[in-house]
Order: structure tokens, then C-alpha cells, then sequence
């Protein structure tokens, strides 16, 4: 038996969101996948429907909540909906980040990731509850990068840290409804958002054994996931620091490259 019979991904053109897809992919499973490259998409579409799975890519940009709400609306039945798609980008050299780049990230890291949460929840408290009395799964992909303040990349790790306190702080009322939600934070992924990273990647890991990890977070009902642990604890610690001396600490790190990266 598949372990969801009908999933929906944002972001699922690469990365996290196509492993994800791939570990999901099995006979008998829908999967919708979402992204803003359909050529991207097709191929995730195609490796899925191998492994026995029907796979329907839809061309979607998560800033867009009215066609995100009806691509939701529109599945026949969702057992887990993954709001992963977003983008990541950083300054240097102490610049000021670029206003522009600063609303881009807002927009899709968060406001996207709500526009895929709040219809995703709204459907999936409609759905009956299987006999375990759950109605649907919703992963909302933050980072351990949300636990510190780090001059380098100040909106994405804004955007994930607001993403991350929404979605612990809503877990309980929704669970409430049959709905188990999760924040996921992961650490540094090999994805094409981290190949532009020209520093350091400490506990760096495959995107496939992220998806194995967090799958089974899923599958626990966890609230969130951290991983890897150390890592998490490092940040966590970090970001208890006074800002002055994080700020000093974290400025000796070169920063993202400014130009975000699409993970849609």
C-alpha cells in the first residue's frame, strides 16, 4: 500500500519538492505536482508516472492565491499537501539588501506558502477522517536557517523563521480538525538553490535523504522537524545570543550570492 494515495507539491520542479515526488511516486498514487517550469515539471512528471504513479504537473506560481486555491480546489482528494516551493537569496559585503529582492522572497517564501497552507487546510477539514481520525497531512517547508538572524540572508531567514512560528503555532487547531501540520527546517540540501553557496555547507545532504526524513516526520505527526539535530541546536543557540554579537559573529560568514534562486 502506497503511504498517501493523493499528494500535492509546490515547488516540485527540483530539489527538495522533486525528491519528494519521487519518494512518493508508487502505482495507485496521484500526484500533483506544481512549479513555474513546465519542461522542469514534465520530466519529475515522467520519472513518477515510471514508478507507476499518475502524475499531473500544472504550471502554477504560488504568489498567485487565487490560482493556487483553485489547482487545490480542483483535486478530487489531498491525503498530504507539501508547500515547499520558494526562493532563496542573500547580500554581501554588508550591502544593504536590494528592496526588491527583499518583497520577492517575502512573496513567495511566505505569502506563497500561505496561499498553499490556508486552502489546503480549509479542503482537507472538509474530507472525511480515515480510521486513525486523520483527515489530511500539510508539510509547509521552512529552514534552520528561520532559527538565527543571519546578516547575510536577512529576508530569507525572516521569511522562513515567520513561516516556521505560523505553522507550530497553528499545528494544534488544526490537529483539532483531523489535520496534522509540520513545519519541516531543514539544514543545507543539495539542490540548485545551495549550488550557488560559495562557502562552507556544514551536514550538507542529498535531497533524497531529506525526503526520506522528512516523510517519516509526516508519518509521525510531528509539529516540526529539524535536521540535522546538531545543526538545528547550533542555530537555536545562535540565535539566543545578543544581536550585536551574532550580527558580528555571522558577518564574518560571506553571504548568499543576490539573485534569488527559483525552487518553483
Amino acid at each position: 500500500m502506497p503511504r498517501y494515495a493523493a499528494v500535492l507539491i509546490t515547488g516540485a520542479s527540483s530539489g527538495i519538492g522533486h525528491a519528494l515526488a519521487l519518494a512518493c511516486a508508487a502505482p495507485g498514487v496521484v500526484l500533483h505536482l506544481g512549479g513555474r517550469d513546465a519542461a522542469r515539471l514534465e520530466a519529475v512528471a515522467v520519472a513518477c508516472r515510471a514508478r507507476g504513479a499518475t502524475a499531473l504537473p500544472r504550471v502554477v506560481d504560488v504568489r498567485d492565491a487565487a490560482d493556487v486555491a483553485d489547482w487545490i480546489d480542483s483535486a478530487e482528494k489531498l491525503d498530504l499537501v507539501v508547500a515547499n516551493a520558494g526562493i532563496g537569496a542573500g547580500i554581501a559585503d554588508g550591502a544593504p539588501e536590494p528592496a526588491a529582492q527583499v518583497r520577492a522572497i517575502f512573496a513567495t517564501n511566505l505569502a506563497g506558502a500561505l496561499n498553499t497552507v490556508l486552502p489546503a487546510l480549509e479542503k482537507l477539514r472538509r474530507q472525511p477522517s480515515g480510521a486513525d481520525g486523520v483527515r489530511g497531512r500539510i508539510a509547509a517547508v521552512a529552514s534552520i536557517a528561520g532559527f538565527i538572524p543571519a546578516p547575510g540572508a536577512p529576508s530569507y531567514c525572516a521569511s522562513k523563521a515567520a513561516l516556521d512560528a505560523w505553522t507550530v503555532a497553528t499545528a494544534p487547531a488544526a490537529r483539532a480538525h483531523g489535520v496534522r501540520l509540520t513545519s519541516v527546517c531543514p539544514g543545507y540540501i543539495r539542490t540548485p538553490m545551495t549550488a550557488q553557496n560559495r562557502f562552507p555547507m556544514p551536514g550538507l545532504m542529498s535531497a533524497d535523504r531529506a525526503a526520506r526524513i522528512i516523510l517519516r516526520a509526516i508519518d509521525a505527526g510531528r509539529i516540526r522537524v529539524a535536521f540535522p539535530w546538531w545543526m538545528a541546536a547550533v542555530a537555536r543557540l545562535g540565535g539566543l545570543l545578543p544581536p550585536r554579537l551574532t550580527g558580528a559573529v555571522m558577518a564574518r560568514s560571506p553571504g548568499k550570492a543576490g539573485l534569488p534562486v527559483d525552487r518553483q
